[in-house]
């Protein structure tokens, strides 16, 4: 496995993704891993790592800049990082975009199959790409936040999957409705996989805060990744 950190910009914003693959001579399928609120640490560069081992590059990407973080823990610091993006979703689009474009310009990166997931935070920032009209086959949404800014949705050309905690309280089911009527009248290609007993953060172990709705789910876990990987197959 190799892995190695990758200095990107967005405009005059210097961006750092982590990324990882298994050394070959051939060109893999790209995807992309968007981060939580608290930035691109070590549990997006561990999905990326995890993606990589089913032979594909995984490229944790940065939407707050090179260096900076938030914590488990610090709901406001957390909330101060993400809100700029999450209320701005043109300039959400263009910091994903920008991912995107390092991605691909990975040697070891077949541009023409590119996937994106993302968890939280994350799992808004891959819909959003999606919303862009961006070329790619497919985004996942885990745990992700699927109400849409004001953005004007281009034309969607992605396959979506969505990997939802029905006990989710960021995202209540007249969230879960609207986001899936939104996407059966732009003609997408949609999956909801719901986990029952399940809340936000289901695949982080670092979540255990029943009270905000947060709490690692093993179980939900285990067959979101078996989702995922059936999806990531079927796409490339």
């Amino acid at each position: 496995m190799i892995t190695n950190n990758v200095e990107y910009n967005d405009g005059d914003v210097l961006l750092e993704g982590f990324v990882a693959y298994e050394e070959t001579d051939v060109q893999k399928p790209l995807v992309l891993v968007a981060h939580d609120w608290s930035g691109r640490r070590q549990f997006a560069c561990d999905a990326a790592t995890r993606i990589a081992e089913l032979g594909y590059v995984g490229f944790a990407l940065d939407m707050y800049g090179k260096g900076i973080f938030g914590s488990d823990n610090d709901v406001a610091g957390n909330s101060a990082l993400m809100n700029p993006l999450a209320s701005n979703r043109a300039l959400l689009r263009q910091r994903i975009r920008a991912a995107l474009v390092a991605g691909r310009n990975i040697p070891q990166v077949d541009a023409t199959r590119v996937a994106a997931m993302g968890f939280c935070f994350g799992g808004m920032c891959v819909l959003e790409l999606a919303r862009s009209g961006a070329d790619v086959r497919g985004v996942v949404s885990i745990h992700g936040i699927f109400a849409p800014g004001d953005e004007p949705n281009a034309s969607i050309v992605s396959k979506v999957l969505c990997l939802h905690g029905h006990d989710d309280p960021m995202v209540p089911p007249e969230q879960v409705l609207a986001f899936e009527t939104e996407m059966s009248e732009a003609g997408v290609d949609w999956q909801m996989h719901v986990y029952g007993g399940t809340t936000h953060a289901f695949t982080n172990p670092a979540a255990n805060n029943p009270d905000f709705g947060t709490v690692f789910n093993a179980t939900a876990e285990r067959r979101a990744y078996q989702s995922l990987t059936s999806f990531l197959a079927e796409i490339f």
